[in-house]
């Protein structure tokens, strides 16, 4: 009896249709703002993948089945997500690199974490990182949540809202607090919304924070807003520190470009930190409106010592889209679907085996016109060869012996030359349709 492996979803033909549209609107965005398209290997050494990154994953490592008797060590692993695999990228290749480097990279990586609901073990993520040399612009960190939001409202979800913050605040709302354990206090704040008020606070009191400075960090996780003058109810809790007013205004900062740039899916929520230790600046989680729930659906940040070699700094600001989530999520609440399960626009029907080359000559002259197009498979009767096209959503017929095509959703039927008939431009390909609601 044959099972399915947990954690690594197929698609059907539909679901997979819904899939390269998504593919098609990111990529479309990401090219008109300068991206070049990168793809890395698969395997990376073992040494590379847990020297940094989300170390806390199970990473599935290879060994090849006919050395499992001699009892070698695996030494390289499958990545676990597409940054770790950029860094040593840019670090082999700086030398054929133009800096800045902006790239996107959609691939699928792997994760031997526990299965669930809208987490799997193989998994598609779609990046963008803009990489410089030695120094990257604060802008970088500006244009990062814009151009995703863009990418995002392109795709059948409702409303993405783009929360943003910055390391530089939470840091410095922790120095200004006399707090010394930093990065177990901002692991605790990323886990904001995912516990209790009774939890936060237990779990910042175990760290050997006292009672004044969990009031101080609850009260500073719970501010949020779109307007640049919310950075001002961080200043009324009184935490002097430069580090913490220097975040302040990077937030201030992103939060005018967006309003100028009529975008009003973006705000600050300070209580965004990100639990990996290699953001250094401004850091990005990415929530569906009305579906909250679901955690976030797109995150990253700047980090300026990931990329690193000797002397040579590669700082550099990214966000990921964990696409194969987010099409789960598009499926359970049915915000989308595929106009069909086949690419075919039309079927040409076959009048009789004798005939059927006639029926494959006007195929191949719609195919030479780039119209994706089958031959019926049987010559049986008009009424099951269409029913053939209607249940795979083939939006034409074509009638070889009457020279006629008839287009299925309107009922119209009229005389044609493969040649030159034109056929409707949004029935050529599959279309994702959003469903209201």
């Amino acid at each position: 009896m044959m099972t399915s492996l947990s954690g690594f979803p197929e698609y059907t033909p539909e679901e997979k249709i819904l899939e390269d549209a998504l593919l098609e609107k990111l990529t479309r965005v990401f090219e008109l703002h300068g991206f070049s398209h990168l793809e890395t290997r698969a395997v990376e050494p073992l040494s590379v993948l847990e020297k940094k990154g989300e170390t806390s994953k199970e990473v599935y490592t290879l060994t090849r089945l006919q050395d499992k008797d001699s009892g070698s060590k695996a030494k390289n692993g499958l990545h676990f997500d597409l940054t770790v695999p950029l860094a040593r990228y840019v670090l082999e290749n700086a030398h054929l690199l133009h800096f800045p480097f902006l790239r996107y990279q959609i691939q699928k990586v792997w994760r031997g974490e526990r299965p669930q609901e809208g987490r799997f073990r193989e998994f598609v993520q779609a990046d963008i990182d803009m990489i410089g040399q030695d120094t990257l612009p604060d802008h970088f960190e500006i244009e990062a949540p814009l151009i995703m939001a863009e990418a995002l409202e392109t795709l059948p979800i409702p409303r993405p809202v783009v929360h943003v913050n910055s390391r530089k605040v939470l840091e410095g709302a922790c120095t200004a607090l006399g707090i010394t354990e930093v990065d177990a206090v901002l692991q605790v704040i990323d886990k904001h919304d995912k516990v209790t008020p009774e939890v936060f606070s237990e779990m910042l009191s175990e760290l050997g924070l006292s009672a004044e400075q969990v009031g101080k960090i609850w009260d500073l996780s719970g501010i949020s807003g779109t307007d640049p003058s919310v950075v001002d109810e961080v200043r009324a809790l009184q935490l002097d520190n430069p580090l913490l007013e220097e975040g302040l205004e990077d937030v201030a900062r992103m939060l005018r470009a967006a309003a100028l740039r009529g975008r009003d899916n973006v705000m600050a929520d300070f209580k965004i930190a990100r639990g990996l230790d290699y953001y250094t600046g401004m850091v990005y989680e990415t929530f569906i409106t009305g579906a909250e729930s679901y955690g976030s659906i797109c995150s990253g940040g700047r980090y300026d010592n990931l990329v690193s070699q000797g002397k040579r700094t590669f700082p550099g600001v990214g966000m990921s889209i964990g696409l194969t989530r987010l099409i789960s999520i598009i499926l359970a609440n049915n915000w989308a679907t595929a106009s069909r399960s086949v690419p075919t626009t039309v079927l040409v029907l076959v009048d009789s085996e004798e005939t059927r080359p006639a029926a494959d000559a006007v195929a191949q002259t719609l195919r030479a016109r780039g119209i994706n197009t089958e031959v019926s498979p049987t010559a049986s009767k008009y009424g099951k060869q269409i029913k053939y096209a209607s249940t795979r959503g083939i939006p034409y017929v074509w009638f070889v012996e009457q020279g006629e095509v008839k287009n299925l959703l309107t009922g119209d039927q009229v005389p044609a030359d493969p040649a030159v008939f034109e056929f409707a431009p949004e029935l050529l390909k599959p279309q994702v349709e959003s469903q209201d609601g």
